[in-house]
């Protein structure tokens, strides 16, 4: 991923994205920097139009974001009432046990 990030900031600074200035960006970061992953990436962005590509993504990703506190939400409900069951088998529990003595 740290690609990928390399050639957006590049992107978004205005830089050029070539194999130079992302090996620059990566060493400054202090990752450890592949060549053939430089070259793949360089390659593989040839095409594509990285404005594009960041508003589409954007946009993709921000109902998924909305999304995540209403899971967080359910899933809290969720846990409650698990909670209040396990509390209501005790106090039945309890009970039968007073009829046992």
């Amino acid at each position: 991923m740290e690609y990928i990030y390399a050639a957006m900031l590049l992107h978004t600074t205005g830089k050029e994205i070539n194999e130079e200035n992302v090996k620059s960006v990566l060493e400054a970061a202090g990752a450890e920097v592949d060549d053939a992953r430089v070259k793949a990436l360089i390659a593989a962005l040839e095409d594509v139009d990285i404005e594009e590509a960041m508003e589409t993504t954007a946009v993709a990703a921000a109902p998924a974001a909305a999304a995540a506190p209403a899971a967080a939400e359910e899933a809290e409900e969720e846990a409650e009432e698990e909670e209040e069951e396990e509390e209501a088998e005790e106090e039945a529990a309890a009970g039968l046990g007073a009829l046992f003595g």
